[in-house]
């Protein structure tokens, strides 16, 4: 399995590493990396959400048993569930393949880093969309740039840091 993951890895990394160049004043390449695979991830993450707040559930609440969900919240999780795995490996083995870390730290980590960030986007979306009553796509992108900030703080610094051995 391990050996798929690394193949796979070799095949992004080249072609995110390939766009590097012009952006190495601005920033290093770890950081380049991550906000390429971030990126990208997060497109993917809007995408799914649009598409299930507009087809999935037509902007209609969602009866699931016991609970309604508005609409935006069941587009939130249904995005989060798909671009979560794809957030970690590309974490894990494209942006901070360097931390020696145990892959199950890293995991347990990255998902208390990610259940933050859903529950900060969440609140964020009940506020703007059912209190303030603004459009659910432009509160999701509203909220997207809080999160990013954060998100990358926390995983360059808890989630896959390096320890200061491997910095040296």
């Amino acid at each position: 399995m391990r050996k798929h993951l690394h193949s796979v890895r070799d095949l992004i990394l080249p072609v995110i590493d390939f766009f590097y160049p012009p952006f190495r004043r601005l920033m290093n390449q770890q950081t380049f990396r991550y906000a390429a695979s971030g990126g990208g991830n997060l497109l993917l993450g809007f995408i799914i959400y649009t598409a299930s707040f507009k087809y999935l559930f037509r902007e209609q609440d969602f009866h699931f048993g016991f609970y309604a969900f508005k609409a935006h919240v069941a587009a939130l999780f249904i995005s989060f569930c798909i671009t979560f795995p794809i957030g970690f490996f590309m974490s894990k083995y494209v942006v901070f393949s360097d931390s020696k870390m145990k892959g199950r730290i890293q995991l347990f980590r990255y998902f208390m880093v990610c259940m933050f960030n859903l529950a900060l986007n969440y609140i964020l979306l009940k506020i703007l969309v059912e209190r303030l009553h603004l459009d659910a796509i432009l509160s999701q992108v509203m909220t997207i740039v809080l999160v990013v900030v954060f998100s990358y703080l926390a995983q360059r610094n808890f989630s896959f840091k390096a320890t200061i051995a491997e910095g040296e």
